[in-house]
């Protein structure tokens, strides 16, 4: 297989299992179900806006911040893969992680936090965009934006059509969509882990 196209489909199955757009609209169902139409779109819009713009600044700036706090590849694999391993085992029990939680305030626009920090654009998040942004060139940093600019489109039609999506899954089969994404989630973290234990190994 192509080594982009095989790059894309890592990166695009480790975002969608992260980010779980499924169990996510449930709940931006729960914070603006309740919302007109055009709010409910106003929300989503803004909402994946803000976690593209954060996505893309680190992937660009990967590299620079690496440089900057004089960090190591392997110490964001090691890091990154440990971090999208919890997020993963909390799903995988049922629960979502304490990384993509916030507590609701009512003074608080929803499309920025929780809905976008820490839902949508968590440290599980950003350290997925960082380890594929920087681990390769140019191309493979297009790749992965293009890769999350997919996966924020599917995003904004779940949130939009949340109450059809609520009622045609259920309870029993979110739970089945949130285990499965848990499972992959955790394989993924530790395959960074172990790339990153690798990596190390060879600067000793």
């Amino acid at each position: 297989m192509n080594p982009i196209i095989e790059h894309a489909i890592t990166v695009f199955m480790a975002f969608f299992a992260i980010m779980n757009p499924i169990a996510n609209t449930t709940v931006f169902a729960g914070l603006a179900g309740r919302e007109s139409k055009s709010a409910q779109v106003k929300v989503a819009t803004k909402s994946l806006l803000i976690t593209f713009v954060i996505i893309v600044l680190f992937s660009l700036l990967g590299k620079s911040i690496f440089s900057l706090f004089g960090i190591t590849l392997p110490a964001l694999q090691i890091t990154g893969g440990v971090l999208v391993f919890l997020v993963g085992y909390h799903m995988l029990q049922g629960a979502n992680s304490k990384l993509h939680t916030s507590e609701e305030s009512d003074d608080t626009d929803i499309a920025v936090s929780p809905l976008a920090v820490p839902l949508l654009a968590g440290p599980g998040t950003i350290a997925t965009a960082m380890n594929y942004s920087a681990a390769g060139g140019w191309m493979e940093i297009m790749v992965t934006v293009s890769m999350f600019a997919v996966l924020c489109f599917i995003t904004f039609f779940c949130f939009i059509f949340s109450s059809k999506i609520m009622k045609a899954i259920g309870e029993s089969g979110l739970g089945i969509v949130t285990r499965l994404m848990g499972l992959i989630l955790a394989v993924i973290g530790v395959q960074m882990l172990i790339e990153g234990v690798k990596s190390a190994a060879k600067l000793v």
